[in-house]
């Protein structure tokens, strides 16, 4: 017997004959679907268009700005430049498009009613977003702008959270 021969037995030395035939073949598993994460955005697109809105209204840009017809723009120089102090904040981020609407709707009546003029309501930039444009800001231009206790809003200064951030200046209870 040659060496060849040898090593080849030796190798195979403790292999036991199948006691059928057949080979059990399973195909791969298919990948994953992120069924929740699909869920959340189709709920997050419904969401985007259920409120009622002129799109007229609705900044085209990065920034949302809104003051109520007639509020002096003095005003809103004010605000736009972070000269009325920040009497309170809501922070949005985590939070899904409809527990968002319930934040933001509590917050500015309970804020109202505490007599409080400018709050922050930070929404953040949509960095985890599936198109990386925030979904909360988007919905918040529209509710502030519905919201019977809010004046004016603007985007908040860089050192306030920028585009993340809206200053809000709310009615005098």
């Amino acid at each position: 017997m040659s060496e060849d021969d040898e090593l080849f037995r030796a190798s195979v030395r403790d292999v036991r004959r199948l006691k059928h035939d057949r080979v059990e073949s399973r195909p791969p598993a298919p990948p994953p679907i992120p069924r929740q994460r699909e869920a959340e955005i189709e709920q997050a697109r419904a969401d985007m268009l259920s409120d009622l809105y002129d799109p007229r209204d609705l900044a085209t840009g990065d920034e949302l700005d809104y003051a109520r017809p007639g509020l002096d723009r003095n005003t809103l120089r004010r605000l736009r430049g972070g000269r009325y102090s920040l009497q309170g904040e809501l922070d949005l981020h985590g939070c899904r498009v409809d527990e968002a609407r319930g934040q933001v709707a509590r917050f500015l009546a309970e804020a109202t009613a505490r007599g409080l003029r400018c709050v922050r309501i930070i929404h953040g930039k949509g960095f985890r977003s599936p198109d990386g444009a925030s979904i909360i800001k988007r919905k918040l231009d529209a509710w502030l702008r519905h919201n019977g206790h809010v004046l004016a809003y603007c985007p908040a200064r860089p050192v306030d959270g920028g585009t993340g951030a809206v200053y809000v200046l709310l009615v005098r209870a």
